[in-house]
C-alpha cells in the first residue's frame, strides 16, 4: 500500500500558523537542529518547585496529566534531557502509587477534566499509561539503569517495569482496556519497550480495527506515540494510520484538532513526527589530537 502525506504542505502550515516554540520544534523535528535556549527556558515556565506543571495558570498543584503535556512539547524541542524535564520525570517517578500506577492529587478534583479526575478508574488507567510512557522515554534516552538494574527503562527501570504490569494486569482477553481510547496507544508503547510484545501486539490489533474511525488529533497521536518507542513504522497498524492521515489532511496542510482550532498546529506537529522520515541529529567532530575525552552525550 502507498500512503504519502504532503509534508511539505505540513510544515507550510506550522510556518504560517505557529508561534516561535512551534516553529523550533518542526525545525528540530524535520533537521535535528538545536533550539535556542531563550525558547527552551520559555517552554519550561509555568514550573512547580515540587517539578510538575499546574493544569491551570497560578495553580501551585502540580499535575500528572499536564505534565506529561508539556514533556510531549520539550521531547520535540530535544530538552528532555536539560534540568527542568529531569526535575519533572523525577517528580512524576515519585508520584507513583504502591500498585504501579498513578492519580492526581485530589485537591484537582473540583476542575479536573474526565480522563483526569482524581480517584476514577478510568482516570489512574490513562495516567498511568501516560507516565509510564514519558518515564519510559526519558529514562531510555538519557540515563542507563547502572550495574545493579538491568532492567529496560534506563534510569526509571524499576518504575516503568511496576506501570507496565499494572497496565497488563488490566487488560480483557481481547485486548482491550477499561479507559479513555489513548491509554491504549500510551499502553501498547509502555509494553512493547518492556518487551511485552503479545499484551502489545492485542492493544495494537483493537487499534487497527478502530483507525477508519478515529479522529486526525487520535491517529496523529497513536502514530507519533507508537514510533517514539521504535514501533516499526512497517506494522499495519502504522501503515493504517498513515492513510487515515492522508485522508484526514486539510487543503492547507494542517489537520483538525479535537480542542478547538487553536490546537491545529500542535495536531499539525504530531502529525509530521508520525510520518516523517527518520532524522540523525548531527554530532561535532572530536578533536584527534591532545588529551583523550568523552564524547557528548547525543539524543
Amino acid at each position: 500500500m502507498s500512503v504519502v502525506v504532503d509534508l511539505d504542505a505540513a510544515i507550510g502550515f506550522v510556518v504560517a500558523h505557529g508561534d516561535a516554540v512551534d516553529r523550533a520544534r518542526l525545525s528540530r523535528l524535520r533537521t535535528g537542529a538545536p533550539v535556542p535556549v531563550e525558547l527552551l527556558d520559555a517552554a519550561e515556565t509555568g514550573q512547580t518547585p515540587d517539578g510538575g506543571w499546574p493544569a491551570t495558570l497560578g495553580s501551585e498543584i502540580p499535575s500528572v496529566d499536564a505534565t506529561c503535556f508539556r514533556l510531549g512539547e520539550l521531547d520535540d524541542l530535544g530538552a528532555l534531557g536539560r534540568p527542568a524535564a529531569r526535575h519533572a520525570l523525577d517528580w512524576l517517578a515519585t508520584r507513583q502509587l504502591s500498585d504501579g500506577g498513578w492519580d492526581e492529587d485530589a485537591a484537582l478534583a473540583g476542575f479536573a477534566p474526565e480522563w483526569a479526575r482524581p480517584g476514577d478508574p478510568e482516570a489512574r488507567l490513562y495516567l498511568t499509561a501516560n507516565a509510564g510512557f514519558w518515564l519510559t522515554v526519558a529514562g531510555l534516552d538519557a540515563r542507563a539503569a547502572g550495574p545493579l538494574d538491568h532492567r529496560v527503562g534506563g534510569a526509571y527501570a524499576g518504575v516503568v517495569h511496576a506501570a507496565a504490569q499494572a497496565l497488563a494486569a488490566q487488560l480483557a482477553p481481547d485486548g482491550s482496556w477499561p479507559s479513555f481510547l489513548p491509554a491504549g496507544w500510551l499502553s501498547a508503547a509502555v509494553l512493547h519497550r518492556q518487551q511485552m510484545y503479545y499484551e502489545s501486539a492485542r492493544i495494537q490489533a483493537v487499534l487497527a480495527d478502530r483507525i477508519p474511525e478515529l479522529s486526525p488529533a487520535d491517529v496523529a497521536w497513536l502514530a507519533a506515540t507508537l514510533r517514539r518507542v521504535e514501533v516499526g513504522e512497517e506494522q499495519w497498524l502504522l501503515v493504517s494510520a498513515r492513510k487515515r492521515l492522508t485522508e484526514t489532511q486539510r487543503s492547507d496542510g494542517g489537520w483538525d484538532s479535537d480542542d478547538g482550532h487553536q490546537f491545529d498546529v500542535h495536531t499539525t506537529l504530531r502529525a509530521i513526527r508520525a510520518c516523517r522520515p527518520e532524522v540523525t541529529v548531527a554530532v561535532p567532530r572530536q578533536r584527534t589530537a591532545g588529551p583523550s575525552q568523552p564524547a557528548e552525550p547525543t539524543a
